[in-house]
């Protein structure tokens, strides 16, 4: 029964019914996928002509206009006379309060007429409260005047000013030369000594401090320099004390 069935080398006997089923199986899909095409719904061309042909819409009504307010009524009233044996209770609230000012009823003294505590038949113009029986006298005097404002105290200048050496140097009126120290020159011991000084208000020197030197020239130096007289130095016109240094020079000769 399989012999009959399969050639000898594999292959179906009928070929052309292979063809024939593969032919059929694509036409049933086209006509599957082609059958919707034949039923497709007409637009609705009466539904489209009447919106084409329709008058469009009337436009919208305009807004209503403003209600137009009426101008207030201007209301006269009437003043009424105030009666003080009844009580009228006010029909509207003032806008406006009047104010009542009194008015000073008093006449004032005539000249010619007297005052409380004055003389009868005194004089026009007399003092209020003047003594009965008094005398005219003239006018008080005038309040004397202010004093003068006193005057500001001048500062006291200064008792002790300070002053370059240099400066003072100048106003050297009187130099004593120090005597060389034998032993400073056997030992050739030679130098500056720098001393601190006080000038007096007369210009005589009054204190000598050390400031530098040779031990062995500053006994000498400062000998010397007490016997020294400067000229007074004045501040505003008034002699003051000067603090000042000196310098005293020893130098062995050759």
């Amino acid at each position: 029964m399989f012999e009959q069935s399969f050639l000898s080398n594999g292959m179906t006997r009928r070929p052309w019914t292979v063809v024939v089923a593969f032919g059929g199986q694509l036409i049933a899909i086209g006509i599957l996928l082609a059958s919707p095409l034949f039923f497709i719904e007409a637009p609705p061309v009466a539904q489209f002509t009447a919106m084409l042909l329709a008058p469009p819409p009337p436009p919208p009504p305009p807004p209503p206009a403003a209600p137009v307010q009426a101008a207030p009524k201007q209301t006269h009233t009437a003043t009424r006379q105030f009666d003080a044996s009844r009580l009228i209770a006010p029909r509207t609230i003032p806008t406006q309060v009047a104010t009542i000012k009194d008015v000073d009823m008093t006449v004032p003294p005539l000249a010619s007429s007297g005052v409380i505590g004055g003389v009868p038949g005194g004089v026009p113009g007399g003092v209020v409260g003047g003594v009965i029986g008094g005398l005219l006298t003239a006018a008080p005097p005038p309040p004397p005047p202010p004093p003068p404002p006193e005057k500001a105290d001048v500062p006291k200048p200064p008792a002790r000013i300070r002053i370059g050496g240099n400066v003072q140097a100048a106003l050297l009126i009187h130099e004593v030369e120090p005597k060389y120290p034998s032993m400073a020159r056997f030992a050739h011991v030679e130098g500056v000594v720098l001393l601190k000084a006080i000038i007096g208000r007369d210009g005589t020197v009054q204190n000598l401090v050390l400031v530098s030197g040779q031990l062995m020239l500053v006994q000498a130096a400062m000998d010397a320099v007490k016997q020294w007289v400067y000229k007074p130095t004045y501040l505003n016109g008034v002699p003051v004390e000067v603090v000042t240094e000196v310098s005293v020079h020893f130098y062995l000769s050759t």
